[in-house]
């Protein structure tokens, strides 16, 4: 069996919608978080590969989980991250969530509806932030917001990339009853331009991840660690300034990503807005524990 590594796409932590392990981000964490980010990218790489059989790609994916959970060392990204967490004292769980997302990615390619969705989210991008937050040692009564931020993190790229994940993987993400409610087919992703009902159910599932990003924004405030609240605050500046463009803009034929010159800008403005929050002004009431 190839090493996984060499099914990588070539993306990297510099390419994401985010910051990952940016500068921010306290020197102590930055390996541990590289480490989550490497086995995390490679796995979506492998769900995601043009090549690869669906077989094959669920063997990697329990290869990955074997190796994560001490059962052998062939698979780099594994053993490394289980080293990593090993040092930490922190279990694999958020890691092991990842893998039920990804193996999701190779047998279902379609969703019924938000919650469908939202399902998904819940293994593919909320461990994310429970992770970061595991690391940061903040209490589980801040997931909430995450799984918020996480979750529109999530479908604000699922909008941005529908006609990409649909041409090259035949996925859909959009739910079926957003579609039909809109009198919009699957089909249509193939076009150059979307037709106005597509562009009307794309633009309604746009304003209901609005909603997701307004429950998130508290997060900041609500973790102790002064970095990570930085790095929540300028990932939620990006959020944001994405849901405002898909709430206007075709992805199928304007751009939906931010260009060097937005993404520095809205760093600026979220570390800043920050920065004075903290200086300045009162943090919110802790929320309730989240369930697992």
């Amino acid at each position: 069996m190839t090493s996984a590594s060499d099914l990588r796409s070539g993306k990297t932590h510099r390419d994401e919608n985010f910051p990952v392990a940016s500068w921010i981000i306290h020197p102590r964490h930055r390996a541990l978080i590289l480490a989550f980010y490497n086995f995390v990218r490679t796995a979506d790489d492998i769900a995601d590969h043009a090549t690869l059989g669906a077989d094959e790609k669920l063997r990697y994916l329990d290869l990955f989980e074997a190796e994560l959970l001490g059962n052998g060392d062939t698979q780099n990204e594994a053993a490394s991250l289980r080293h990593a967490l090993a040092e930490r004292g922190m279990a694999p769980r958020h890691a092991l969530d990842v893998l039920v997302a990804f193996r999701m990615d190779v047998t279902k390619l379609r969703y019924e509806n938000w919650d469908d969705v939202i399902h998904y989210c819940r293994y593919s991008a909320m461990p994310v932030g429970r992770f970061m937050l595991d690391v940061h040692g903040e209490s589980t009564s801040t997931w909430a917001a995450s799984d918020a931020l996480c979750a529109g993190l999530q479908i604000n790229n699922h909008l941005q990339d529908c006609a990409k994940d649909y041409k090259n993987l035949n996925r859909v993400y959009l739910p079926r009853d957003a579609l039909a409610a809109s009198g919009a087919t699957v089909e249509m992703l193939g076009a150059a331009k979307s037709q106005p009902a597509l562009l009307q159910c794309l633009q309604a599932l746009a304003v209901r991840t609005e909603t997701l990003l307004h429950e998130s924004r508290s997060l900041s405030a609500e973790v102790k660690d002064t970095r990570l609240g930085l790095e929540v605050a300028v990932i939620q500046a990006f959020a944001d300034k994405i849901v405002g463009m898909l709430k206007v803009r075709d992805p199928l034929s304007e751009r939906v990503h931010l260009s060097p010159l937005e993404l520095l800008g809205q760093s600026a403005a979220g570390i800043a807005g920050e920065i004075i929050s903290r200086t300045f002004g009162r943090r919110p009431q802790a929320r309730p524990a989240a369930g697992a």
